[in-house]
């Protein structure tokens, strides 16, 4: 591969694939290592967000599930085997995520209480403040709360 100037702003896809190269060719000296650790950041922060807002779906639909018996339907238990699916396959693919668990029910049943007070019309304060379910349950897909 030839030297070339890439430029990261402006075309970012080919800046991607040239350091690629340059890595895998071992030109470690001419990388671009300050927006490689920014891309690399940035990727650790997208997962703690997708865990987060898949985490978020799921409670706010047990919660919905548990709050609203009367509206329960096959829809909702596809909804909670999906993002059940989902939560695991982040999981797997970034065990990593795992030491932070607690934070991260925190603070997705936090997002999960404000979801399912705008979609049953319930105030927030209708929902227990802490997540009143354990990640053993949450996952677990023949778990679905009773009032």
């Amino acid at each position: 591969m030839q030297t070339m100037k890439v430029d990261y702003e402006n075309d970012f896809y080919t800046w991607l694939i040239y350091n690629a190269q340059l890595l895998r060719e071992g030109r470690l000296s001419e990388i671009d290592t300050v927006n490689i650790a920014e891309e690399l950041e940035s990727m650790g922060r997208s997962e703690k967000r997708e865990l987060k807002n898949r985490l978020a779906v799921l409670l706010a639909h047990l919660l919905k599930w548990q709050f609203q018996p009367e509206k329960r339907s096959k829809s909702w238990q596809r909804t909670l085997k999906e993002q059940r699916k989902q939560v695991f396959e982040v999981l797997k693919d970034s065990p990593g995520l795992r030491s932070s668990l607690a934070e991260f029910l925190s603070n997705a049943y936090d997002s999960a209480i404000r979801k399912a007070a705008e979609e049953t019309g319930f105030d927030e304060d209708a929902f227990p403040q802490t997540c009143p379910f354990a990640f053993e349950q949450i996952m677990n897909d023949a778990f679905y709360p009773e009032k």
